[in-house]
């Protein structure tokens, strides 16, 4: 199975407490490793707020490529790291259900 690992970190406070980007990159490709997943691509957006995922590049990237059935699953290390609106959440879930 092919998965695209995304990951974001929104503050320095974040990245100092465990959250940082090369922590999630580690964990999340290793349970790749572990699994026999291939990882895709890693996405990632740095110092950007989860309040919306419009104002996200990375995370527009991987949402296109994933409509388009180029990998088989997103991983992301904590959901919060994805999203903080439910909103966006319930839509993007949806789009994806599609594909």
């Amino acid at each position: 199975m092919k998965a695209a690992v995304y990951i974001r970190v929104s503050t320095l406070d974040q990245a100092r407490e465990g959250y940082s980007l090369s922590a999630q990159r580690k964990t999340l490709t290793e349970w790749c490793a572990t699994r026999g997943y291939e990882v895709y691509n890693v996405y990632a957006d740095e110092g950007i707020s989860a309040k919306d995922i419009t104002h996200r590049p990375a995370c527009q990237a991987m949402l296109e490529a994933a409509y388009n059935s180029e990998f088989d699953v997103i991983l992301i290390w904590a959901l919060s790291r994805f999203t903080r609106s439910v909103a966006d959440l319930y839509d993007t879930w949806d789009k994806l259900q599609k594909t």
